[in-house]
């Protein structure tokens, strides 16, 4: 796993985007998404500010960083909300037995991929993201924190059990408004879904209504499993509610279509905050402060916020 690790540095933040960028219509529609949102959660630029550091703290400071950025810790669970995440123990094996490699990445990519549903028993579709996912945990993490990493899938049986079909069908589907539904107009209520594999994770949102504002009302108790949350404020960390701070950004796994258009200020602060590429009216990466919904949407929370809009060319 060294000499892969050693070939894998070779390869730049732009090599992965290109990469990505060619392997994208390769990656089932379950995880097409996810698979951008994820490299957006774990940007290799950040890596490699941090590691070329003399003085960590200084960079911490420097880009205002707040949560887990770091992927050592994260090897197993980072890319649990993935629907290959299933497959993990089969394509961190593949990543781990892989000897020999092709020079272009797209290609390491695929061959990995190919010798993981080979064992996982799954079109090799499924798990070309997880793959990309598994080499960039490689590159970031290091070998010693992939190797000494249990490779178990963070998922309960029944969640496991659940087929693309299923997991699809219930992303697609809105709340049903009653009888008289189309009645309600701006009364209406959807749910918003951050995270599909705790049938608990979720909150109500109000026809037109902000997806931060719609979180705080959810008062359960979220700070001890992230230290970023205000208490009684919701799953979403929130600090001030007019895009400024960035504490709020979240990747949508599905719905994107259902929010409302970017504006010039959420499109603006998230160049300053340089969590990914905003091109388009709806992208997968929004400030939950200024998105508002119009129908059910699934979203994913990133751990950690900062801003690293100057490491972007």
């Amino acid at each position: 796993m060294d000499r892969l690790y050693a070939h894998l540095c070779r390869f730049s933040p732009e090599d992965w985007r290109r990469a990505l960028d060619t392997l994208n219509a390769e990656i089932h529609d379950i995880d097409r998404n996810a698979t951008r949102i994820w490299f957006a959660f774990h940007p290799l630029d950040l890596h490699l500010a941090v590691e070329a550091a003399a003085d960590r703290e200084a960079v911490m400071r420097k880009y205002q960083l707040m949560g887990r950025w770091g992927l050592e810790s994260q090897v197993d669970s980072s890319h649990r909300f993935m629907y290959a995440h299933r497959f993990w123990p089969q394509v961190k094996s593949a990543i781990g037995a892989t000897e020999q490699w092709p020079e272009q990445l797209p290609a390491l990519v695929t061959q990995v991929a190919d010798a993981a549903c080979r064992t996982a028993r799954v079109d090799r579709e499924r798990l070309v993201g997880l793959a990309a996912v598994g080499l960039m945990t490689l590159r970031q993490a290091g070998t010693q924190a992939c190797a000494s990493a249990p490779g178990r899938v963070q998922l309960p049986d029944a969640i496991r059990a659940r087929s693309p079909h299923q997991v699809l069908n219930a992303r697609a589907k809105d709340d049903w408004q009653g009888v008289f539904g189309f009645l309600r107009g701006t009364r209406k209520q959807w749910t918003v879904t951050f995270d599909e594999n705790d049938p608990a994770a979720t909150f109500p949102l109000i026809n037109g209504q902000e997806i931060a504002s719609a979180a705080r009302e959810d008062k359960r108790e979220y700070r001890s499993k992230d230290g970023r949350c205000t208490p009684n404020e919701g799953p979403i960390p929130v600090e001030c509610r007019s895009a400024s701070c960035g504490t709020c950004w979240v990747g949508v796994i599905a719905g994107a279509e259902k929010l409302s258009p970017v504006e010039p200020l959420e499109r603006k602060r998230l160049g300053v905050f340089g969590y990914a590429e905003t091109e388009g009216e709806r992208p997968i990466v929004r400030l939950a402060c200024q998105a508002r919904a119009f129908g059910a949407v699934s979203i994913v929370i990133p751990p950690w916020n900062g801003i690293i809009g100057r490491l972007r060319p």
